[in-house]
């Protein structure tokens, strides 16, 4: 049964879900992937031969968060954050049924949330995947949604924006702006569910 038929309730880790901002893209970025017109985001590509209608669940990982070695951000602002994306993700997703345990006809989502606008050289994020070093922005805040076929780990689909700029505390000032992290996360979350529905229509 397609995704968009079951029912059930979204879970506190769908902030991982954040998922997608591939409402459409503006641009074909191999030839293994396809554009999708009307574009709500600044980067996204779908491969050519992805097939959604046979996931019937959404297996969530856990969102990655990355900021700069130079401009580090407090361990209780990063559950806040995780805690606001959850929440934004959850009032979007309702009616998509999701799960943790890896299985078949699963569509594995995550969201990864990158801020270099305290910091140009890549070499202040050691641990960032290397495709993700690729789409990163010196200097700027990305935000990136990634759908994966959970047998393979295929990337079906993968879009990036940096329109919404939440104020983080970083090493020199000393409070995040909560409200700005909650339009952000509303923002993000709206635009993935609009293309989780036109992707399972």
């Amino acid at each position: 049964m397609p995704i968009q038929n079951r029912r059930g309730s979204i879970s506190a880790s769908l902030l991982a879900v954040l998922s997608l901002m591939l409402a459409a893209c503006t641009t074909v970025e191999s030839q293994s992937f396809r554009a999708v017109k009307n574009s709500r985001v600044e980067s996204a590509k779908i491969a050519a031969d992805a097939d959604f209608s046979k996931y019937d669940r959404l297996l969530v990982d856990d969102m990655g968060i990355y900021f700069p070695t130079s401009a580090p951000v407090p361990d209780s602002d990063l559950q806040h954050i995780r805690d606001i994306f959850r929440d934004a993700f959850s009032a979007e997703l309702k009616g998509y049924e999701y799960t943790r345990e890896p299985g078949p006809g699963m569509l594995r989502v995550q969201a990864t949330l990158i801020d270099l606008r305290h910091a140009t050289p890549m070499d202040e994020m050691p641990n960032l995947r290397r495709e993700l070093k690729e789409i990163a922005k010196p200097g700027a805040l990305v935000f990136l949604m990634e759908l994966r076929d959970s047998g393979t780990n295929e990337v079906l689909a993968r879009a990036a924006d940096s329109a919404e700029a939440p104020r983080f505390a970083y090493a020199d000032d000393n409070s995040t702006d909560w409200k700005t992290v909650e339009v952000a996360a509303a923002h993000w979350a709206m635009l993935f569910r609009e293309f989780l529905d036109r992707s399972f229509e």
